[in-house]
């Protein structure tokens, strides 16, 4: 079974964002040499949980597809390039995911392997990815503040960011449902997203594209604070703000007898 990871990775001071862009361009040539990695790309983010093309230099990640399990935990503890961007973070978070289904290309090859079904639980995880083409970049990105600020409220999406592997041109989104039907409807039914992928369509907007999905095996570390797994089943989003805390009513003060 092959397992792709997806390994996040977020800063809070400047030496440690300097060491992240340093390995964004000499770390792919340790990853080269891992046994088991059949395919990776290291990415940035963008600004308002990616989706601005505004480069976010807090976040980054590492997109690895493995030829098994063992070969993606072994890889991820032997890698020089994880270790170092592990070292500098001050957050890390990864989730192991298999594909079910998968169509398209990256950078000329298609790079899943598809063996599993879809589990019955409801959870799946998406992840697209497109070359946008330069003369119609601009139209692209004015579709994504209204299908950005549905999806951040959308109640069955737990988790969703988008990142980057050349800022404007290439993008990648991945996200967290807890119901397959919801992601469908929101993904092509008459909404925003929906929207915006017939004007793709019609336009041609894509010079290469990739479209998969993935059952959800586990997942190590921690975003925001929180394990996104965990709110697969609550359906609330890190973008929803907690509750506030309900004040105590006060206590009705009683008249003393004279």
């Amino acid at each position: 079974m092959q397992v792709t990871t997806i390994s996040f990775f977020r800063y809070d001071n400047w030496a440690s964002r300097l060491e992240a862009f340093s390995q964004m361009a000499r770390g792919r040539f340790a990853l080269k040499q891992i046994a088991g990695l059949e395919f990776f790309k290291m990415l940035g983010t963008g600004s308002d949980a990616g989706f601005n093309p505004r480069p976010n230099v807090n976040v980054n990640a590492i997109l690895c597809v493995w030829k098994d399990m063992e070969a993606a935990e072994n890889g991820l503890k032997s890698s020089i390039t994880h270790k170092t961007l592990r070292d500098h973070s001050c957050e890390t978070y990864t989730i192991f995911l298999t594909p079910t289904s998968s169509r398209g290309m990256w950078s000329g090859v298609e790079p899943l392997k598809v063996t599993e079904k879809a589990d019955d639980t409801g959870n799946i995880a998406v992840l697209t990815r497109a070359t946008v083409k330069l003369p119609v970049a601009l139209k692209f990105w004015a579709e994504v503040p209204e299908v950005q600020e549905r999806v951040a409220k959308h109640p069955n999406c737990a988790f969703h960011i988008g990142m980057a592997e050349v800022p404007w041109v290439q993008q990648v989104t991945f996200s967290l449902w807890n119901n397959k039907k919801e992601m469908g409807g929101f993904a092509y039914g008459d909404c925003p997203h929906g929207h915006a992928v017939k004007h793709v369509r019609e336009g041609d907007w894509f010079k290469e594209e990739m479209y998969a999905r993935f059952n959800i095996l586990k997942e190590e570390g921690s975003w925001e604070g929180g394990s996104p797994m965990s709110l697969l089943a609550t359906g609330r989003t890190f973008d929803e703000p907690k509750a506030a805390p309900k004040k105590k009513k006060a206590r009705k003060k009683t008249e003393e007898p004279a």
